[in-house]
C-alpha cells in the first residue's frame, strides 16, 4: 500500500510539472502572436435562449452569473499577467459573449459569423456563418492575435472539439489546435 502512495504521489507531481511546462509554452507562442485564440463565453447558467430571444435585447437572452463576471475577469487577468497583449478581439453578438469580451478585455467588434447557430431558428444560418469566419481568418493578416469569444457549438464546428465555458482553444489558421486552457469560475 505504501508503494501504491508513493507511486501516485510520484505521478501527481509529474503531470503538474508537465502541465506547467506545457502552459509556459503556450503563453510563449502567445506573445509572438499570430494564433487564432477561440473562447467560449464565460459561465452562463442554462442552456440555449428564451423563445422570445432577441440579440438586441439583453434581458431576453440567458447571461453570464456571477461565476460567469468573475470567470470574464480572470480570462482577462490570464493575458495580463503573461504579457500577451496586441490581441484583435471580435464576439459573437449574444450578450454573454460580449459581455464576456467587456469584463475580460474592455475593447472589442461584434461579427455575426461568431453567433449561435445552437437553436433551429437560428441553423439556416450555420453555413454562411461557418464560411464567412473561415474566409474572415484565412485573409486575416497580422502579427496580432485574433482573440474570438463565441459559443460551444461555432468552436465545435470550427475545431472538432467540445469546450468548457470561458475554455481557451489556440490554434494555427489552419485550425490546427496547439493548445488550451481552462479558467475556472
Amino acid at each position: 500500500m505504501k508503494f501504491f502512495k508513493i507511486i501516485i504521489i510520484v505521478f501527481i507531481s509529474l503531470t503538474s510539472s508537465i502541465k506547467a511546462d506545457s502552459q509556459k509554452k503556450l503563453i510563449n507562442e502567445l506573445k509572438e502572436g499570430g494564433k487564432i485564440i477561440f473562447i467560449r463565453h464565460a459561465y452562463a447558467p442554462g442552456n440555449g435562449d428564451p423563445e422570445n430571444f432577441d440579440k438586441k435585447d439583453c434581458s431576453t437572452q440567458r447571461n453570464l452569473n456571477n461565476e460567469g463576471i468573475e470567470q470574464s475577469k480572470k480570462i482577462g487577468h490570464f493575458f495580463i499577467k503573461n504579457q500577451i497583449i496586441n490581441n484583435e478581439i471580435f464576439t459573437s453578438e449574444w450578450c454573454r459573449c460580449k459581455d464576456t469580451a467587456k469584463y475580460a478585455f474592455d475593447k472589442f467588434k461584434t461579427f455575426d459569423a461568431l453567433n449561435s447557430f445552437y437553436q433551429s431558428k437560428f441553423m439556416k444560418n450555420k453555413d454562411k456563418q461557418i464560411k464567412d469566419l473561415k474566409k474572415f481568418i484565412k485573409t486575416w493578416d497580422d502579427d496580432k492575435n485574433l482573440i474570438l469569444i463565441t459559443h460551444y457549438v461555432v468552436i465545435s464546428e470550427m475545431l472538432g472539439v467540445g469546450v468548457n465555458s470561458g475554455e481557451i482553444i489556440v490554434s494555427d489558421k489552419n485550425f490546427s489546435i496547439i493548445d488550451s486552457i481552462e479558467i475556472d469560475y
